[in-house]
């Protein structure tokens, strides 16, 4: 069940986060009635965007974007990297809770794709599938003759750019949703330096 919200477009939306994410960047955080909107979700939820992005403990979507309860829908893994149930929960946002926009969200100094730059054939667990899903981007930017820092955060944003790409190949709702203009789509990079968000790319 879904709670009413206006209807924002996708524009909106982002400039909303942005605005959000200025907050966070200078310690003005905005004041919430917590309790009195826990009640009010109780009824259904009505997210304004959905959000793929790490699970490092560093970066949180709902506090980098200065936003709360029922605001958002985030879906979270090591490295951003997209499996079956991560792919389905973004379908569920952009198909039943229709959010105009879905922002990927990657970030400086990431531990896993520092892990497929340093030890692209790691063997360690299921943190191995981790690694083999980021290598192709952390070769692709090291083709490019980087190295160290510089290669990391290559790697990173050709991996981000390679996930626009991937959830529209492997969604069909996602792809027939941005085709039809229901939905955009915002690539962007957190900078843990200085609390900042950054676009890279983006369908309008």
């Amino acid at each position: 069940m879904a709670t009413t919200r206006p209807t924002r477009s996708a524009q909106e939306v982002w400039q909303r986060l942005l605005e959000g994410n200025m907050r966070f960047v200078q310690g003005l955080f905005k004041g919430r009635d917590l309790l009195d909107l826990r009640r009010s979700l109780t009824r259904g939820q009505s997210p304004m965007a959905a959000v793929l992005c790490c699970s490092d403990s560093r970066v949180p979507a709902e506090i980098i974007f200065d936003q709360s309860l029922g605001d958002l829908f985030v879906v979270r893994t090591a490295g951003l990297v997209l499996e079956p149930a991560g792919v389905g929960s973004l379908e569920y946002a952009v198909a039943h809770l229709h959010v105009p926009l879905l922002v990927i969200k990657g970030h400086e100094g990431c531990g896993a794709v520092t892990a497929a730059v340093q030890h692209p054939d790691l063997e360690e667990g299921h943190i191995t599938a981790v690694v083999r899903e980021i290598a192709p981007a952390a070769a692709q930017a090291r083709a490019r003759g980087l190295a160290g820092p510089e290669l990391v955060e290559a790697a990173t944003e050709t991996h981000l750019m390679r996930l626009q790409a991937k959830l529209s190949q492997e969604s069909a709702i996602i792809r027939e949703a941005l085709a039809a203009g229901r939905l955009h789509l915002v690539v962007s990079k957190y900078y843990l330096s200085n609390g900042q968000v950054e676009v890279l790319d983006r369908t309008w």
